[in-house]
């Protein structure tokens, strides 16, 4: 693994009919926001337009899963595609392969009597991307 490393903050709220990702580094410097809806997606307010995964990669070094992520966050597969999925004692995902990407979860929170992730970790080839989950927002 290359030796490159960043901090960032994530905020991903999941629509009905889209979804927005803000990502910020610290002090929310570097901060991007990603707006997914039916005609597209935008990078920071832009219009939609179909260059806006290629910028996102410029700027990260790295391309960032948006298609499995949302599903991944919740400890699951996406529905989409292949995967091989290894189970814990609880029957909770434990490490899920899909799309390039090894995932493995390694701590849970309860959340409203469900568990979900808590503490993730993205592997591709050079690619390392962990993530702490401080809490989750149930829709109301």
């Amino acid at each position: 693994m290359g030796t490159q490393g960043w901090q960032a903050s994530l905020d991903w709220q999941q629509h009905r009919d889209g979804a927005e990702l803000h990502l910020a580094g610290p002090l929310g410097v570097g901060a991007v926001a990603l707006r997914e809806t039916p005609s597209g997606l935008s990078l920071n307010g832009a219009p939609p337009s179909d260059s806006v995964l290629s910028q996102l990669e410029e700027r990260l070094g790295f391309e960032l899963p948006l298609k499995g992520l949302r599903y991944w966050l919740l400890g699951v597969p996406d529905p989409h595609g292949t995967v091989e999925l290894d189970r814990n004692e609880q029957d909770r995902a434990a490490r899920l392969v899909q799309a390039g990407w090894t995932v493995t979860y390694d701590k849970y929170m309860s959340v409203d009597g469900d568990w979900l992730p808590a503490r993730v970790v993205l592997v591709r080839e050079m690619v390392r991307v962990r993530i702490a989950i401080d809490h989750w927002d149930a829709p109301r």
